[in-house]
């Protein structure tokens, strides 16, 4: 058994490693035991659900663990019983700008290295020190509008940053498996409808076109290294946790704020705009499914189904007892509630400028391979989103002090 590595009171200060007995077999020490463990390893897969909790003794490192998937993903590892390392650049104060890990840090299996997808060095140290079994890079410039107005950064970040990890791991991890975080924005002008596997890439972004260079350069290290290494090409997926600049957390943040009596209407950009959305704490699981199989694979992670931005706007406005009726076209279009007053309008600035009309993935193969399903609808998607951001306004009100404002 490979040793696991003692906490480090700081990042790597202590590089030595304490083998320790297999967890599983302290815990099933009897032959009744053995056998029902036994029983739980060859349980087959249950649509929809996670695979059994079984206490893994492996090491993970994340990227972006302090963005939305890597929050939801480390929780999933460690209720796995996994020793998770997450590479966060180095800040001044330390909680800055980790609000959806905080509650993680008093668990002694959880631990944050420094590093940066823009430093070779720090990757390589990191990786070399930590010795990780699966890696999950999930760090990116990910907000597309902001790639066309740093169009180099993130070409550095989201396609050089996934090279970089690669490398890392080639060179100090080589048994390492490696996941890297695709984006249904490599499809862009889309070929065909739904897009799989197959269907050919026309990115449409800066950040596609990263996102591209990263799925091709990780098919490149698994061809020519024989590396485990695999991408899963992830449609849109919200939570409560996405940051309040991409458009679904606009647009549930300022339905809540306007039920409250903090804003008038919502600015928006392209309404007709169509995605596949799905819920970002099923599709981690499926991130971790795709690094559990005997051979790498690529696989679209998706619903199946597509809606419009403006059928978002519309449910999340009714949930909380505004009924919009739509008019007008493009840069026209606004939405009244029942009362008459105007709840949305569409300002140009916020329409892109190569726009996706049209995403949505065909999951079959996950299904087909993997047992993998997603069990969150988008209706409860976006009622779990409005119902969170109410709950934040109102904490506002209560504490006297101004909930958030989502950027423009």
């Amino acid at each position: 058994m490979i040793g696991m590595a003692r906490r480090f009171s700081t990042p790597f200060t202590c590089t030595a490693v304490v083998p320790q007995p297999s967890t599983c077999f302290e815990i099933h020490s009897s032959l009744e035991n053995l056998l029902l463990f036994a029983q739980v390893l060859t349980r087959p897969i249950q649509k929809g659900r996670y695979l059994p909790q079984v206490m893994s003794g492996k090491t993970a490192m994340v990227t972006g663990i302090t963005g939305q998937d890597g929050s939801y993903l480390a929780e999933l590892l460690l209720d796995k019983g996994y020793e998770v390392y997450g590479l966060v650049r180095r800040v001044s104060q330390p909680t800055s700008g980790r609000s959806l890990i905080n509650h993680l840090l008093t668990n002694e299996k959880f631990h944050l290295v420094n590093g940066d997808l823009a430093d070779q060095n720090s990757i390589d140290n990191a990786v070399a020190q930590s010795q990780p079994d699966e890696f999950y890079n999930l760090g990116a410039m990910s907000f597309v509008p902001e790639s066309w107005r740093s169009p180099m950064m993130t070409a550095d970040i989201t396609g050089l940053g996934a090279l970089r990890c690669l490398e890392a791991i080639r060179k100090h991890a080589p048994h390492c498996r490696f996941y890297q975080a695709g984006s249904s924005e490599q499809y862009g002008k889309v070929r065909d409808v739904p897009q799989t596997e197959a269907t050919p890439f026309h990115p449409r972004s800066p950040y596609g076109c990263a996102k591209v260079f990263a799925f091709e350069i990780t098919r490149n290290y698994r061809e020519s290294y024989d590396m485990f290494a695999c991408t899963g090409i992830l449609f849109n997926h919200e939570s409560p946790r996405r940051g309040l600049e991409f458009v679904t957390r606009k647009v549930t943040m300022t339905a809540a704020r306007i039920a409250k009596g903090f804003d008038e209407c919502l600015w928006i950009g392209n309404v007709d705009a169509k995605r596949d959305w799905g819920f970002a704490g099923d599709y981690v699981e499926m991130q971790w499914r795709m690094l559990q199989q005997d051979t790498p694979g690529d696989y679209v992670v998706a619903t199946g189904r597509t809606h419009s931005v403006r059928d978002m706007i519309t449910l999340a406005f009714s949930h909380v007892g505004m009924n919009l009726v739509w008019s007008g076209e493009g840069v026209d279009t606004i939405a009244t509630d029942q009362d008459g007053t105007i709840r949305v309008r569409t300002n140009p600035k916020f329409f892109r400028p190569a726009e996706v009309d049209l995403l949505i993935g065909d999951p079959a193969l996950a299904e087909k391979e993997l047992g993998w399903v997603p069990g969150t609808s988008f209706e409860e998607l976006v009622q779990m989103m409005v119902d969170s951001d109410v709950a934040i306004v109102e904490e506002a009100v209560k504490g006297g002090y101004a909930p958030p404002i989502p950027p423009e």
